[in-house]
């Protein structure tokens, strides 16, 4: 997840090319029935959660071709529109999830290689409202990939996440919950990079790999490898993705 003011789209693509084979190589495993089978993300199974990331790749799409051509776009017609394209899609079998999300990734890199330098500070209006440059939706595509690889509940976890993805995705998401009201004050320490993070004021000092404490900030795991003083209770982060 490259830093948006020293973006790198080349380099960035090689990286949401990677993520995007190592989520098709977990998917690749599962059958039929183990796609109606219930994912990580509640009420979603493998289905949606293959769907969703499908959908992602044809609404970034969308917004890059409206940075390219300043032809307005939109990821998604609507909240709605979007819910209703993943639930029509979840109950397919293994082999058309698997072409949709091969396929709609292909469309992904295609007009992303068209994209000029400049059209990358183009600012763009996602479907909730919020306004970002375009580079965005090639960081916002790496960490979909990502996250989601871990919600197919098919063995792949936090710590199997590429080193730069965490440093760079962790003191986002900590940002991130510093920013929200109702996220509870802690300290937090990567044991394993020797850095110091804080969501608020005081709070409970949570320990554990840059990993562990991503994918527990993250809602991709219970937080059970991680270490907290005794008599302290390991905080409630609120959802994020």
């Amino acid at each position: 997840m490259a830093d948006l003011q020293v973006f790198d789209p080349a380099a960035l693509l090689v990286r949401i090319d990677e993520a995007t084979r190592c989520l098709l190589g977990v998917a690749e495993e599962l059958d039929d029935a183990a796609m109606r089978a219930d994912s990580r993300l509640p009420g979603w199974s493998r289905g949606h959660v293959l769907t969703h990331v499908a959908r992602n790749a044809d609404g970034g799409r969308r917004l890059l071709s409206w940075a390219r051509s300043g032809v307005e776009a939109h990821e998604y017609p609507s909240p709605e529109a979007r819910a209703q394209e993943i639930e029509d899609g979840a109950g397919r079998g293994a082999a058309e999830l698997l072409a949709d999300v091969r396929a709609s990734a292909d469309r992904f890199a295609e007009e992303y290689a068209r994209m000029p330098p400049a059209a990358w500070d183009r600012e763009l209006r996602w479907t909730a409202g919020q306004r970002h440059r375009a580079a965005r939706v090639a960081d916002s595509r790496l960490a979909e990939l990502r996250l989601h690889c871990v919600d197919l509940a098919a063995g792949y976890t936090p710590e199997q996440w590429p080193p730069c993805f965490t440093e760079e995705l962790l003191p986002r998401v900590v940002a991130a919950l510093d920013r929200r009201a109702d996220a509870p004050a802690m300290r937090l320490h990567a044991t394993d990079a020797g850095v110091r993070y804080a969501v608020g004021a005081g709070g409970p000092l949570v320990e554990g790999s840059q990993s562990a404490l991503l994918g527990w900030l993250a809602g991709r795991s219970d937080g059970a490898d991680l270490r907290v003083a005794e008599g302290d209770r390991l905080p409630l982060p609120p959802a994020l993705y």
